[in-house]
């Protein structure tokens, strides 16, 4: 069996080198010209899920090295009001096998740790166009230089714009969720440090400002790994009626449509916003996928946001992909070994598609701007009845507890049996 992935992202990876190492004939296609290329957005939160289906996947080289490239994890949540004033602050468990534990990694970084081994598999330049089906039962995938190439399997994980789901389900909606987020990142120094808000280092902090208007701040600490230069990563979303036009704005014009949106936020906030270098500013629409029906099962499958696109609203996006990329793997190894195609492609989508467009759902809450939060004068009121609801939890031991074991559930699925990828069926056969 022949498998052809179209994207290198974190799922199309994870997935290629699960693959290889059961033994199975893959072969993935990128359309970025280098590993380094257009690679947007800085820190990649790994929960404990998606760090499970990378060791699962990942030769122990391999997740050895993604280990490495990661920074100091987060060791708390931190959320706080525009001007720095706590409403919450708790404690995030921590676990010490690398198997189980959060992670948190620089995208170029963890791009550049699972194409490790997969020189033979990965060919980079190669912008698909569209599939074929042939009369025997294979897939041909082309490309925009004239090429082609044919396998038993095909699977999308080309991401929010992915044309393999524009094909084969072009009824699948990814709308506007009415919210625009600008990112930027400034080096972590002696002097930077100083403007962060209280137990920001170390953590992860949320500032929930005025408007409906959202700040996540993350510090990345490599502890002299050589991987990069410790940073701060400062994320700023609202709706897209608060902001003017943002098309076509480049770094230094989005750092002044940040301050021009924030006069009256905290001076060291709005402080890192101008120290941001200006070439790695940048601007997203956030979109997301609306909930699809199950479909008839065919040699084409998709993973990650190619299929279930969502908000960055509560980190879960890019572990979704992983566990996609871990279930898909096992699946498709079973029919390597005897187990009709159809029948392992259709059991993975009939999971993928019930836990993947939850994590849609969920994420969603966190950023759309239907939400109360964003209303002109009911948005006061959310806001404040969402501050002394936090507070309130931050007094009590017990619900601060409770809170944080819901978003874990969140976070991760229940517990599965540790499966090392094909390797088990391969033994069991």
């Amino acid at each position: 069996m022949r498998v052809l992935i179209i994207g290198a992202g974190t799922g199309g990876l994870c997935l290629a080198h699960g693959l290889k190492k059961a033994g199975v004939d893959v072969a993935l296609f990128e359309r970025d010209r280098t590993p380094r290329s257009m690679l947007i957005g800085y820190r990649v939160g790994i929960s404990s899920d998606g760090s499970k289906a990378l060791h699962s996947c990942l030769p122990p080289d391999v997740f050895a090295e993604f280990i490495r490239t990661t920074a100091r994890p987060a060791t708390r949540i931190n959320m706080r009001t525009e001007k720095y004033k706590e409403l919450l602050v708790a404690e995030l468990p921590q676990q010490v096998d690398p198997r189980h534990s959060e992670n948190s990694v620089s995208r170029i970084a963890m791009r550049t740790a699972l194409l490790n081994g997969l020189d033979d598999v990965v060919q980079f330049d190669k912008t698909f166009t569209h599939f074929s089906r042939n009369d025997d039962g294979t897939v041909t995938a082309f490309f925009a230089d004239g090429t082609s190439e044919t396998g038993d399997v095909l699977v999308g994980a080309d991401g929010a714009q992915s044309k393999v789901r524009k094909q084969y389900l072009p009824h699948a909606k990814v709308v506007d969720t009415g919210i625009s987020s600008i990112a930027g990142k400034l080096p972590l120094t002696p002097e930077t440090v100083k403007l962060l808000p209280p137990e920001a280092d170390g953590g992860v902090t949320l500032l929930y400002g005025p408007k409906g208007a959202f700040v996540i701040i993350h510090v990345m600490r490599f502890d002299g790994t050589g991987v990069e230069d410790d940073y701060i990563m400062w994320g700023y979303a609202i709706a897209h009626d608060k902001l003017p036009d943002l098309k076509g704005l480049d770094g230094d014009q989005l750092k002044q449509a940040v301050l021009d949106a924030t006069p009256k936020y905290h001076p060291n906030l709005r402080e890192m916003v101008r120290l941001a270098d200006p070439e790695t500013v940048f601007e997203i629409r956030i979109r997301t996928s609306e909930k699809l029906q199950p479909w008839k099962s065919s040699n084409v499958t998709m993973i990650g946001d190619s299929v279930h696109l969502m908000t960055p609203g509560r980190g879960i996006g890019a572990n979704t992909a992983l566990r996609d990329a871990e279930l898909l793997c096992r699946k498709l190894t079973e029919a390597s070994r005897g187990k009709d195609l159809i029948t392992a492609i259709s059991e993975y989508e009939r999971e993928m598609i019930e836990y993947g467009f939850e994590a849609v759902l969920a994420s969603r809450e966190q950023m759309d701007s239907s939400g109360a939060v964003h209303k002109p004068v009911i948005g006061r009121v959310a806001l404040a009845m969402f501050r002394t609801f936090l507070r309130v939890v931050n007094r009590v031991p017990a619900l601060k507890r409770r809170m944080m074991a819901k978003e874990n559930e969140r976070r991760d699925h229940v517990d599965r049996p540790e499966v090392d990828s094909a390797d088990e069926v391969v033994h069991a056969g």
